[in-house]
Formats: structure tokens, C-alpha cells, sequence
């Protein structure tokens, strides 16, 4: 072998250090971000969530207090969703327009005043217009975070972000249901009002002091971002245009592009499903494990942390290897699935703590554990406009049937004195969603994300 072909063999692959480099700077852009953004989203979404559904454990007391029922109760918790659709599209359209500085700011402030005003409501009425205020305040909050995402994080890394941000959901779970019992518990009585209005008090509250700090905290996107170095911004700025090279080359679209795809209906099936599964557990679990024959609100707050630890596991686990994988459609029917066969075997072990306790786990881990990979669907094959619009359009539509479900539940349970018929409802909205999504959404029209390592 002669020297110069020693030499070109031996010589380094310098394509491949570059590429390897490469990847490093970006891991290291991306946890930047990671650690800069997630942690003060998810703590809003927590205080947001809690806020929502903190209802489920002041049922327990109020509805004894204010002469109410179940199948008030059900429409009171229905109505927050009347608001919650009519601004949600305008609320992440506005977002896309004007950042999300401005729209946590209203957000956030808007949110905290309706909800600790439940805590002076004092009939059904009051009831109601307090439940559709606090929607229509936090109407745009969930879809308009997915949308801010998408502003610095790339198709291939999305599920896991979208993952660690709808988290929030089983920490609101795991959190809001210790607090919520200790709450009522310690505090009724206190200063004249009773545990059930020093929960609203207590946990409306920090919202406001949130969407200040929100101002000052966040940034509307990479490029004014001080803490990223001008490489990070660049690297940022390159994947993300990467990731929607291929939608690109069919144009910019419009709000107007996202109405007329028929794949956003299809997913509205599981959207549909998976808000009212969500729902249904954060509205319920307390009267679950209650009827189950625990009737201490501290022991219901302590119990109910674990089918949300669980929930957070699978959640994170699903969504990086949907990631890793670059698969999408069967890392969100297949966790469906599992809820369906939680939420419709439930009714046949309501007698027992452990079993009741088991199938809500399944319900809520195959629930909440589907989100990331989820939430990522239609911005793979939407854009600009169309993905602000379409995320908007498809959490409302997901709402729609959650302004019905409680009411009907609700009614259920006090027409028949069970549970039972609307756990089943459940248990078949989540197979519906399975079976639209795989039918409705075909994997080759979507844009496959590079995998993620």
C-alpha cells in the first residue's frame, strides 16, 4: 500500500465530526430550551388545570351546602367548555399575532379572579356563569401553548416537549388532590366560610401573579431569545425550517387550508374522546374512590395520587419512543385502547378500593398517555395559520363533547343512582377514537419526523 493511500484511508471523516458536532450543539440548544421554558409552562398549566378541576373534590361538600345534585353539577361542569370554545380560536389566533406574552397576561389574570369568585357563589346560577367566565378567561391556554412549542422546537423532538408540557395533567392530579382535601379539611370553618370556598380562594390565586411574571419571563420565539447564543438561534431556526420543508413545498397555509383537510375531522374523533376521558377522570375520581367506600376527603386526596404517578410514566415513556420511532398513530390508539378497557371494566369492581383504584389507573394512564404524540398530529401537516387555527379548532371541537359528557353523566347518575352507564360511555368514546384516528389519518399524509436519539 502506498503513503497516499495510507493517508486517504486514515484520514478523518470530517463530514461526520461535523455532523456529530452538530448534534451535540443542537441537544444542547434544546435543553436550553428545555429547561428555560417547560418548567414555568408547566407550572401555569398545573395552576390552570387545578383551577378547572379542582371541582371534583368541592362537589364532595358544596353540593350539600347550595341544595344542588348531581345532574347540576354535571352542567356546571359542562359549561366551562361553552366558553372555552367560543374564544379559543380567537384566543390562539390572537397568539399567533400578537405572542404569547400578551396572551398569558389575559389569560392568566382573568383566570384567577373567576375562579376564586366560586368561592362566594351560592346557588346554581352562580354556579354556572362562574364555571362559563372561568372557560372562556382560559379558553386558548392549552392549544396556544402547543402552538408556542411549535416556535422553537422541530417535528422530530416535538412529543416528548408536547409530552413533559400536557405532564402538567397527571402533576395537577398527583397535587391538586392532596392539596384540594388538606385544604377542605383544615380550613372549614375558618374566618366563617367553609372548606369549600377556601379551596377556590386558595388555589385561584397564584394565576394572577403567574400571567405578570409571564410578561416579564418569556420570550415570543428563539430570535429574541438573550440566554440562546447566536450559533443556538441558528441551529433552531435551521431545524425547525427542516422540519417543515416538506409542508412547504405545498405552500403556506391559511386558517382557511385548515377548515377545508378533512384529516382535521378525523382527529376531532379522538380530540373528542380523549377531553371527555380527561374529564371524566379529574370530574369523578374523588366520587369513584368515594362510592368505593372511602369517605375521608383527606384519604380521597392521598388515594388519588396514584393512578396520576402512574399516568406520568407512561406519558413520558410513550411519547419518546413515538420520538425515537417517528410513529405517531399507534402510540396514541393503542394507550385509547387501554383507557377503554379501564374506564368499561369499572363498573363491575365499584365495591373495592384496590380494584377501582386499578382500573382508574388504566383509565387515566391510557388517557393522559397518549397526549404528546397526539398533540403533534395536526402540525404534521399543517402550517403557519392553518396550524394556529387548526390546534384551536380541534381542542374546541374535543370541548364540544365536553360540554355535553358531564351533563350527561350527571344526569345518569342521578336518574339511576350509579356511575356505571356513563363509565361505559366512556369506555366507548375512547375505542371511537381509536377507530377514526387509524382510519381517518393515514400514516403517508402525514410528514414523518426524522427519529429523535
Amino acid at each position: 500500500m502506498s503513503i497516499a493511500e495510507f493517508a486517504a484511508r486514515t484520514k478523518p471523516d470530517t463530514n461526520h465530526q461535523d455532523a456529530g458536532a452538530r448534534d451535540q450543539a443542537a441537544d444542547t440548544a434544546y435543553r436550553k430550551v428545555l429547561w428555560r421554558l417547560m418548567p414555568f409552562l408547566m407550572l401555569c398549566y398545573i395552576v390552570s388545570f387545578i383551577d378547572r378541576s379542582n371541582i371534583g373534590f368541592a362537589k364532595l361538600h358544596f353540593i350539600a351546602d347550595l341544595k344542588l345534585n348531581d345532574a347540576i353539577y354535571g352542567v356546571g361542569a359542562g359549561i366551562f367548555y361553552v366558553g372555552y370554545i367560543l374564544f379559543e380560536v380567537p384566543s390562539n389566533i390572537m397568539l399567533h399575532k400578537n405572542g404569547v406574552r400578551q396572551t398569558l397576561l389575559r389569560i392568566m389574570i382573568l383566570w384567577g379572579i373567576f375562579s376564586t369568585g366560586m368561592a362566594f357563589m351560592q346557588s346554581a346560577n352562580h354556579f354556572y356563569i362562574m364555571r362559563f367566565l372561568l372557560g372562556a378567561a382560559e379558553a386558548g391556554m392549552f392549544p396556544g401553548m402547543l402552538l408556542y412549542l411549535t416556535y422553537w422546537v422541530p417535528l422530530n423532538r416535538r412529543a416528548r416537549f408536547n409530552a413533559l408540557f400536557t405532564a402538567s395533567i397527571p402533576l395537577a392530579g398527583m397535587l391538586g388532590g392532596p392539596l384540594s382535601g388538606w385544604i377542605m379539611h383544615a380550613f372549614d370553618g375558618m374566618a366563617g366560610l367553609k372548606g369549600w370556598q377556601w379551596l377556590f380562594l386558595i388555589e385561584g390565586s397564584p394565576a394572577c401573579l403567574l400571567g405578570v411574571f409571564a410578561w416579564f419571563y418569556l420570550q415570543d420565539g428563539p430570535a429574541s431569545a438573550k440566554w440562546l447564543t447566536q450559533s443556538e438561534k441558528d441551529i433552531i431556526a435551521q431545524d425547525l425550517a427542516a422540519s417543515g420543508a416538506v409542508k412547504r413545498e405545498k405552500g403556506e397555509h391559511s386558517f382557511l387550508d385548515a377548515l377545508r383537510d378533512p384529516k382535521l375531522y378525523w382527529l376531532c374523533g379522538m380530540g373528542i374522546a380523549v377531553l371527555v376521558s380527561t374529564g371524566g377522570i379529574f370530574f369523578w375520581l374523588p366520587t369513584v374512590i368515594r362510592k368505593s367506600g372511602i369517605d375521608n376527603v383527606m384519604t380521597i386526596g392521598l388515594l388519588s395520587v396514584v393512578p396520576f404517578v402512574i399516568a406520568l410514566v407512561v406519558q413520558y415513556l410513550n411519547a419518546r419512543h413515538s420520538d425515537r420511532t417517528g410513529e405517531r398513530r399507534w402510540h396514541v390508539a393503542i394507550p385509547a385502547i387501554i383507557a377503554a378497557i379501564g374506564w368499561g371494566s369499572m363498573p363491575s369492581v365499584q365495591a373495592s378500593t384496590p380494584l377501582s383504584l386499578l382500573m382508574l389507573t388504566l383509565a387515566t394512564a391510557g388517557t393522559l398517555g397518549l397526549t404528546g404524540p397526539f398533540w403533534t398530529l395536526p402540525s404534521s401537516f399543517l402550517t403557519g395559520k392553518a396550524a394556529a387555527g387548526g390546534i384551536a379548532l380541534l381542542s374546541s371541537a374535543a370541548g364540544l363533547g365536553s360540554v355535553f359528557s358531564p351533563m350527561l353523566v350527571g344526569w345518569l347518575s342521578s336518574t339511576t343512582g350509579s356511575l356505571a352507564i356513563g363509565q361505559y360511555y366512556f369506555a366507548a368514546l375512547m375505542l371511537f377514537g381509536a377507530v377514526t384516528l387509524l382510519i381517518g389519518v393515514k400514516p403517508e399524509a402525514l410528514v414523518k419526523p426524522k427519529p429523535a436519539q
